[in-house]
């Protein structure tokens, strides 16, 4: 049996200042809600995030970084978070910005325990500056190293009492991954079901990668709204 969490406040209890924390997510899709609005609410601080982004102004890590409770983004996108772009060009936080699919195969790498990998991402740019090159059938690769958290936060659909997970369409996105490549992962479902009601052959994230797990709302809001006329 895992921690099973009935409170946010409880659920994010041993995440302190100076953590490093992985989150699931992108754009405001299959995003922790709900732990996120608890860390804003605990006023945690000097926080390195690992996300693909920052959220926006006024919704998922966005609130974080409008309190200044980020000291350093490792992130894919910026996006259109206002405030992340005031922030970066003031000096107020630090920025490492890493090709998408070279994150989310560090990610990967840090939860399957490969401490590095070589791609070609990135060849040639500001990228691959101090980094090792190597050469494999005449093309250059750079060595990059696996990413692994303190903490992962993570959000699915479904979820057991042991932690076996489900995730929802693309809400699935980042969330494998970032589960398995924390210390310490705490999932926030949807919906908690009783042991043997997950179909073993769907499921997304094994248990083994699920330290605790809470239930929560969804306000599932939209990043940007488009309506025909």
């Amino acid at each position: 049996m895992k921690r099973i969490f009935t409170s946010f406040k409880e659920a994010i209890a041993d995440i302190q200042d100076g953590a490093t924390l992985m989150v699931g997510g992108f754009g405001l899709c299959g995003i922790p809600e709900n732990l996120i609005l608890a860390l804003v609410e605990k006023g945690v601080k000097d926080l390195t995030v690992i996300s693909n982004n920052c959220g926006v102004d006024e919704w998922g890590l966005g609130l974080l970084l409008k309190n200044k409770q980020i000291k350093k983004m490792i992130g894919s996108y910026v996006g259109e978070n206002k405030e992340f772009e005031r922030q970066v060009l003031s000096g107020e936080i630090e920025v490492e910005l890493i090709p998408q699919g070279t994150l989310a195969e560090k990610i990967r790498a840090g939860g399957a325990g490969i401490p590095a990998f070589y791609t070609p991402a990135g060849v040639g740019t500001p990228i691959a500056e101090g980094k090792e090159i190597r050469i494999f059938n005449g093309k250059e690769y750079i060595l990059e190293e696996a990413l692994t958290a303190d903490f992962s936060i993570i959000r699915a659909w479904k979820g057991d009492k042991i932690g076996n997970l489900v995730y929802h369409k693309t809400a699935r996105n980042f969330n494998p991954m970032i589960a398995a490549a924390g210390k310490l992962t705490i999932a926030e479902v949807e919906v908690l079901c009783e042991i043997g009601e997950l179909d073993p052959n769907q499921i997304h994230t094994p248990s083994i990668y699920v330290q605790s797990i809470i239930k929560g709302e969804q306000a599932k809001r939209i990043e940007k709204l488009t309506l025909s006329k």
